[in-house]
């Protein structure tokens, strides 16, 4: 696996998956933070781009930072930039996943003419400032209704969103179109293990909505904001707010898709992507 020096001098390691190894690399940002490994190909993307998938400093085969200060959102900026700069590319198109959205949209903000074209899938909102409240989250759970495990996680979900308690493994059917084995598995593979970094991303000072807006308010570059007709985590309705901040965005919504829809809908995902990144 490949590896590049972050500015603090620690050793970070990305992925690189596609037969076109020489051609226009499409950076990856995973959610978490998390080893990378979850987003896998993004359901067969590989075959049109040529993906570079991060692994954020502190996870996957990325070194624990001496200062764990750093795992902060805002300070993950810099090793966007040291990976661009890695790559010896003067802009390249990024691609975001879930609470890796936050870093992208703050890259995006501080180094605009980096970025050819912007893709947020199933983002997280919270580097904007746009709140996903608990009645939101219920009412999309809510179309999972007819699901046999409906009652038991529904119950834990309204736990959970009510701050009394609950139990976040058994919610984890509503975070997929399907929970099969499939699925499953893949719940299974893709926890975070350092704990760390997840707790420090958010830390204060991770996020200035107000400057980020204004950001991405002079990004004039395409974007996509793919969202699932079943994600409690990023629902369609945020995301439409999202999109709106943006000049030139889209707002793309993938029926009967979860929080990870390659996994739930590869066909569909990986069509609805590549025509955009093309």
């Amino acid at each position: 696996m490949p590896t590049f020096c972050a500015p603090d001098g620690t050793q970070l390691a990305y992925r690189v998956y596609g037969a076109d190894r020489d051609g226009d690399p499409l950076l990856c940002i995973p959610g978490g933070p998390a080893d990378s490994a979850y987003l896998g190909d993004l359901g067969g993307l590989a075959a049109h781009r040529r993906l570079i998938v991060l692994d954020l400093r502190g996870t996957g085969r990325s070194a624990v930072p001496e200062d764990t200060s750093s795992y902060r959102c805002d300070r993950l900026v810099g090793d966007i930039e040291a990976l661009r700069d890695h790559l010896g590319v003067r802009r390249m198109d990024v691609l975001a996943h879930s609470a890796g959205a936050n870093l992208a949209v703050q890259y995006v903000a501080r180094h605009p003419g980096s970025v050819g074209r912007l893709a947020l899938i199933a983002p997280s909102t919270r580097a904007v400032g746009i709140d996903i409240t608990g009645p939101m989250r219920r009412e999309v759970a809510r179309l999972r209704r007819n699901e046999d495990w409906f009652e038991v996680a529904f119950a834990e979900l309204e736990a959970i969103t009510q701050g009394t308690g609950g139990d976040w493994e058994a919610i984890a059917p509503f975070f997929y179109g399907r929970w099969d084995a499939e699925a499953q598995k893949h719940h299974a593979a893709g926890q975070p293990d350092n704990r760390e970094a997840v707790a420090l991303f958010a830390a204060e000072g991770a996020f200035d909505p107000e400057a980020t807006r204004a950001g991405l308010a002079a990004f004039r570059a395409p974007v996509l904001v793919l969202a699932a007709e079943f994600d409690l985590n990023s629902p369609p309705r945020a995301l439409a707010e999202l999109a709106g901040l943006f000049p030139a965005a889209e707002l793309v919504v993938q029926p009967g898709a979860g929080h990870y829809p390659w996994v739930d809908d590869a066909e569909w995902f990986v069509a609805s992507a590549a025509a955009f990144l093309a």
